[in-house]
């Protein structure tokens, strides 16, 4: 499936993919993360079940904080 991921274009296996089998996929390790798809928050609860598909805007932004 095709996808934009972080505003790039991407390619992934598959017809649908949980957002924690793409943050497998693309080797995403980081604990704290903001996730969206086409625009919506997706909670670290609903990673197991929200779906990207062919065409979906993702956007997954790992958060950082220091002094």
């Amino acid at each position: 499936m095709d996808i934009q991921l972080n505003n790039n274009p991407d390619q992934l296996p598959g017809d649908s993919l949980s957002i924690r089998e793409i943050l497998t996929i693309k080797n995403f390790t980081f604990p704290n993360l903001v996730v969206k798809i086409n625009g919506q928050l997706v909670r670290k609860p609903q990673y197991d079940s929200a779906l990207v598909r062919h065409g979906d805007v993702v956007e997954i932004i790992h958060l950082i904080s220091g002094g």
